[in-house]
């Protein structure tokens, strides 16, 4: 999560469930980082620091994203549980934006995937990552 573009918080988590399409397994993590989001949105408003522009979650996959975007029956969606629809009704609602990311720019890749050392570097600097070992 990325607030002011400033690295705030980043999970990854083995899915405890065994999914049917690599969509279904993407659209289930943005659901997790929907209710993520409205949390710290919501932190923020508490904290005195309301924002009314759209949250934007990005995604490697254009199948989620149209799962998520296309309020009508899918067939990849037969097996999402009612509260994986929870992040449906927060693009529906305009309070989450979904925005296609190429998979070579995927900044959670750096944390959750063996990369080739140059897109590694790649990311990392993307981040704003430093190595405080490294003479300036």
């Amino acid at each position: 999560m990325f607030v002011g573009g400033n690295l705030v918080s980043w999970k990854s988590k083995k899915q405890q469930v065994v999914v049917h399409s690599s969509a279904e397994a993407e659209y289930r993590a943005m659901a997790s980082a929907s209710y993520e989001l409205i949390w710290l949105k919501n932190l923020l408003a508490d904290l005195g620091f309301v924002s009314h522009t759209l949250m934007i979650l990005f995604c490697d996959n254009q199948a989620t994203m149209h799962i998520a975007s296309n309020p009508v029956f899918h067939e990849r969606t037969k097996y999402l549980e009612v509260d994986c629809h929870y992040f449906r009704q927060q693009v529906q609602a305009k309070l989450i934006k979904t925005s296609y990311v190429r998979t070579h720019d995927q900044f959670a890749d750096v944390f959750t995937k063996m990369l080739p050392f140059g897109q590694f570097h790649h990311l990392l600097s993307k981040l704003g990552s430093i190595n405080p070992l490294h003479p300036a």
